[in-house]
């Protein structure tokens, strides 16, 4: 039997911490899933839906966007999904009542962990200007409090429309399509908080923001490179690939600032040997600094141009533009620089090197570790570097791949969810549905907070997310958000951003992925793209949480409808309708879903093109391949500081909070601590279990401080800590960001631990 939602918040200030794990999944992973499962949805529901989870006929995990293999298991679906799925599935709800009972103050003092154990939103609700409460509200008269701000801007620029990476491919489409006609390019999307360095760098070297690698080329690899990633949390189904991987031969090396218990051994639970003994991932752990990879894979190219034979010179004289300018600024790399960047010996770079030099396939897997650095784009610039120089993009078994997090992500750019769209896509859009879309750049993440704050923008709308706990700069997000005139929200779920409203609010409840869509036309299924440029069918079997729920498509179009009026030339109450015709328009705007209704219709669903990957053509300014010659970054760290990493635990998805435990680091019952190296805690006199205050140092001389955190000797690297999202997000300034991208600093942040009263 499913239990009822927790009454009163847990006390979080005393966590517990015990020996570190040094395998991931097993027995342990079967049975949280289960007990976590149970818990929010009952036994026979969670038979009935977690079957279903990534099955062809079934509905895409809400959670990570790792691909599916052609051949699936029963059980398709990792501890961390089936957390994600619950989650959406549950049997709790918030209804009215739970509103006429909280007020919005009273939603502002909990926990992200308590929102979200309430349940699914059951009706639209409206807080009123000076209201204390929530209040449920028709759908028509949610429309209409809409397109009334909006009717009172300046102009469209003055609204933002947010996308989270859990929104359809249809959805996406239609609400560009929505912003677009309405007059603003500002759609910033999690991307921006994110991979948007590897879309940046990605770019302008190969031609396209996206990895190069399908799930097959993993398994072909010689060599593995995981950088900056945390697969056995954030994307537990890698693992079994990685797996695979090496039961075929290839190497792996781990590049990170913490051991992961993920890259060190798997268990995979769905194989009597994997359960038993497991398999053993990482052959070199490099145990890097923060912040220095650039440096690593710099010198790692300098020594790789100073091996006879190394070079497949033939690749980089017929593809490759840049390289005489690379190679002169590759030469300088210095040793001492670099072993001081990354806090590694001298033998294990050398160890790196060997192991490189006898792969002739390599795959490079990057994550948050390399995206989120003021160098971040310079880095991931020079692992292109590393990968050109043998001929390593454009041939099976090697490439780049980026490892997407949240399961649309990646497809919702492919849509125009983007603040600086190519103009080949509005000319696209513009001949297809016959209006002019704005070619103005619009805002990304941080300049739409930057917005609100200064007054420039007064509506935001959020298609799902959790944006204020995302964003950088707690306290400078939640007052810009406070300044809006209205702020809406499409959720299946409470969270932090309900509580941090604007002088008017709405919460939109919306169909989840697990449930059933009916439309005008009937049933209907949406699509996704997973982290590999693979495209695919959804397919909820749930009946809804509440029968006053829309989906995101009929949200958009009926928004659409009232804020546009009957100018409009486009169809919306024929989109809502059915989305197949959304996908015939798509397959008319956005190349590589030519023929998309029926090309979808393949169980397996389709690869999108990709020019670098299927035929060594790289579509960049130069018609080829970029090198660059970035000069070396790495984070300087003063004398008595710490460069902080924010990260999840294992109890986590992004913003989402399922528990309070991080089973693979030992740490039980809260998630107020920050590891820091035992080394480290001695010179700072730091005592295990004791409590600092974490302070972020920046130019601005704010006082940034998350109070609070029990002090963890844990292995980390040399002057490095390490502390959970979002409780953390405070000590990010808001323009501290990776240059060109834009994105938030968020795994080098200076700090100095204080004393704190909670002692």
């Amino acid at each position: 039997m499913a239990r009822k939602s927790p009454k009163g918040d847990p006390v979080q200030d005393a966590p517990q911490v015990a020996e570190v794990q040094h395998a991931a999944a097993g027995l342990p992973a079967i049975g949280h899933t289960l007990r976590i499962a149970q818990q929010q949805m009952g036994v026979r529901r969670t038979a009935l839906t977690l079957l279903r989870v990534n099955q062809k006929d079934g509905f895409d995990c809400p959670g990570c966007a790792w691909p599916e293999p052609e051949h699936r298991h029963k059980a398709e679906f990792c501890e961390n999904g089936a957390k994600a799925v619950a989650e959406e599935a549950t049997l709790r709800r918030v209804t009215p009542d739970f509103f006429a009972a909280h007020p919005v103050s009273d939603l502002a003092t909990r926990s992200g962990y308590w929102l979200g154990q309430q349940g699914r939103l059951t009706h639209p609700v409206y807080l009123a200007e000076g209201a204390e409460r929530y209040e449920p509200v028709p759908w028509e008269r949610a429309f209409d409090i809409i397109a009334e701000e909006l009717a009172e801007l300046d102009g469209p620029d003055e609204s933002v429309y947010y996308t989270s990476g859990r929104t359809s491919n249809e959805a996406a489409f239609l609400y560009q399509l929505f912003a677009r006609e309405l007059g603003t390019n500002n759609l910033p999307d999690c991307s921006n908080m994110c991979h948007e360095s590897s879309g940046s760098a990605l770019t302008e070297t190969i031609g396209i923001g996206k990895g190069s690698v399908l799930l097959e080329d993993l398994y072909k690899s010689d060599l593995i490179i995981v950088a900056g990633q945390n697969p056995g949390t954030n994307h537990p189904r890698m693992l079994s690939a990685l797996e695979k991987a090496k039961n075929n031969g290839a190497k792996i090396i781990t590049v990170n600032p913490l051991p992961e218990a993920g890259l060190e051994r798997f268990k995979n639970p769905q194989t009597p040997q994997g359960m038993l003994k497991g398999t053993a991932l990482t052959d070199l752990f490099l145990q890097i600094r923060l912040g220095g990879d650039q440096a690593l894979f710099r010198l790692l190219n300098k020594l790789i141009l100073e091996t006879d034979g190394a070079v497949d010179e033939e690749f980089v004289r017929e593809h490759t533009h840049g390289y005489e300018a690379f190679t002169e600024a590759a030469r300088t790399a210095d040793w001492d620089e670099t072993l001081a960047a990354t806090g590694l010996e001298r033998e294990r770079i050398e160890e790196a090197l060997a192991m490189v030099l006898a792969s002739k396939r390599t795959v490079v897997c990057w994550a948050m570790g390399l995206t989120q650095h003021k160098h971040a784009v310079p880095t991931i610039r020079e692992v292109v570097n590393f990968l050109l120089l043998r001929g390593n993009i454009g041939r099976p078994g090697a490439g780049v791949c980026p490892v997407r997090g949240h399961s649309n992500v990646q497809g919702d750019r492919t849509m125009g969810i983007f603040e600086r769209p190519a103009p080949a896509f509005l000319d696209a859009l513009e001949k297809e549905f016959g209006f002019a879309p704005p070619r103005e750049h619009g805002l990304d993440v941080v300049r739409a907070i930057e917005a609100l704050r200064d007054g420039k923008a007064k509506v935001f709308f959020a298609m799902g997310g959790n944006f204020v706990a995302a964003s950088p700069d707690t306290e400078v997000t939640e007052a810009a958000m406070r300044k809006a005139r209205l702020t809406v929200h499409v959720s299946t779920k409470l969270n932090r951003s309900h509580a941090v409203t604007g002088a008017r609010a709405l919460i939109l409840p919306t169909l989840g992925r697990t449930e059933r869509d009916l439309q005008g036309s009937g049933e209907q299924f949406v699509t996704v793209e997973d982290s590999m440029g693979m495209v695919h069918a959804s397919r909820g079997r749930l009946e809804p949480a509440s029968p006053h729920l829309l989906s995101e498509p009929a949200i958009v179009c009926r928004l659409a409808r009232r804020v546009l009026g009957p100018e409009s030339a486009t169809p919306w109450e024929e989109f809502e309708k059915d989305y197949a015709t959304v996908r015939d328009r798509i397959a008319r705007v956005i190349p590589g879903f030519e023929d998309f209704n029926a090309r979808v219709a393949n169980p397996a669903g389709f690869a999108l093109p990709h020019a670098p990957r299927d035929e060594r053509r790289f579509p960049t300014a130069t018609g080829k391949a970029n090198f660059t010659a970035a000069p070396v970054e790495f984070p300087a760290l003063p004398k008595g500081r710490l460069l902080l990493q924010t990260l999840r635990s294992h109890d986590q998805y992004n913003t989402t909070i399922y528990g309070l435990d991080d089973r693979y680091r030992g740490i039980k019952n809260g998630r107020r601590v920050v590891l820091v190296n035992p080394d480290d805690a001695r010179e700072l006199g730091l005592a295990d279990g004791s409590y600092a205050d974490l302070v972020s140092e920046w130019k601005d001389g704010v006082e940034r401080r998350a109070p609070g955190f029990r002090i963890v000797h844990y292995p980390t690297a040399r002057g490095c800590a390490a502390a959970y999202y979002p409780e953390t997000n405070v000590l990010i300034p808001l323009d501290a960001t990776a240059d060109t991208s834009n994105t938030p600093a968020s795994k080098s942040v200076v700090v100095r631990l204080e004393q704190s009263g909670t002692d």
